[in-house]
């Protein structure tokens, strides 16, 4: 993997809990989204769209992705997710039909649903294995509250298209349902929830809540015990899926400072965030990205008084070396 300014689309692989071992592929500009969630890892929407074009070229993710798996052992999941909402893009049934081409890794794809009635959308990621889209709330108000969409984007649309999709699509379907605490963790907006879960009918429910820094501050964390109790709730076919205890941080998943470069890239992370998310030695993770704060390609921040590292943006990084150059 390549550390310079060119964009970077292929990340990992990085351990999953649902996934395994799973490698990301990104293709749509960071925080380039239909939603601003308030509980999203990668910080608030910078552009929010819906707009859905190439908006990076098909030919060059598909040869990265080829050259990158020939590169590492076999994943579990090739997962086309990232850094903005993955649907936007124009092509991505031909990204999927690409990768298939070369690769018999099962192939998923991690989207927030808000397009699914569109059913050009329904029929580009069809050739998908799995599909894991979103579910935040149970009602209007809630969804403009928890993932203050896009104008064009009405909630009832996007439940009927969540549904549509599950009468069409014949690979499984598991639907992500993220419980931000002190917003939608209460008995009534979980009753509203699953009666949309059991009108969706996916074949699995994961329950999530803010295990990381999340966009807005007052977007809260849910106890295990009380994820515990929610899952119950929605029936033997739910599990939980936030990260409480770090389970994937283990020596087989070891990675590169190319690695620890792409994940800052794609969100700010913290050395802990590092190390749990990549399998990395704590002390290892140290070393990498002291690395690359000295050669400037991250920077540090501070959010809610926790050190966080994040990337520059691509054209800070060229012009940084044009500089050089002159």
């Amino acid at each position: 993997m390549k550390t310079s300014g060119k964009k970077i689309f292929t990340f990992g692989p990085v351990p999953s809990r649902r996934l395994g071992r799973s490698l990301g592929i990104d293709f749509v500009p960071f925080k380039t989204c239909t939603y601003d969630c308030i509980y999203c890892q990668l910080g608030r929407t910078t552009n929010k769209t819906m707009e859905r074009r190439e908006y990076f070229p098909v030919d060059a993710v598909l040869k990265e992705t080829e050259k990158k798996l020939r590169k590492i052992e076999r994943p579990d999941y090739i997962t086309l997710s990232g850094s903005g909402e993955p649907t936007l893009h124009s092509r991505i049934g031909d990204i999927i039909s690409g990768i298939k081409e070369f690769s018999d890794v099962p192939v998923a794809v991690l989207t927030n649903g808000s397009l699914l009635w569109d059913g050009e959308v329904r029929d580009l990621i069809s050739a998908a294995d799995l599909v894991i889209p979103s579910l935040d709330a149970g009602s209007e108000e809630m969804f403009l509250r928890v993932n203050r969409p896009h104008s064009g984007i009405l909630f009832k649309k996007m439940i009927k298209g969540l549904r549509l999709f599950r009468e069409q699509f014949k690979g499984d379907i598991w639907l992500e349902v993220f419980i931000t605490g002190g917003v939608t963790d209460t008995e009534s907006e979980i009753l509203e929830i699953k009666r949309l879960v059991d009108y969706i009918a996916p074949e699995r429910v994961q329950l999530n809540t803010a295990v990381r820094t999340p966009a807005e501050k007052y977007a809260g964390l849910v106890d295990k015990k009380r994820m515990d109790e929610f899952s119950a709730f929605f029936g033997r076919h739910c599990e939980v899926i936030a990260d409480y205890a770090n389970v994937h941080n283990l020596s087989e998943f070891s990675s590169t400072r190319e690695d620890v470069l792409s994940l800052i890239r794609l969100r700010p992370c913290s050395i802990d965030d590092i190390s749990a998310g990549l399998g990395l030695h704590r002390n290892e993770t140290v070393k990498y990205v002291q690395e690359l704060v000295d050669k400037k390609l991250i920077r540090i921040e501070e959010r809610y008084g926790k050190k966080l590292y994040s990337g520059y943006q691509t054209e800070k990084i060229n012009n940084r070396r044009k500089d050089k150059k002159k």
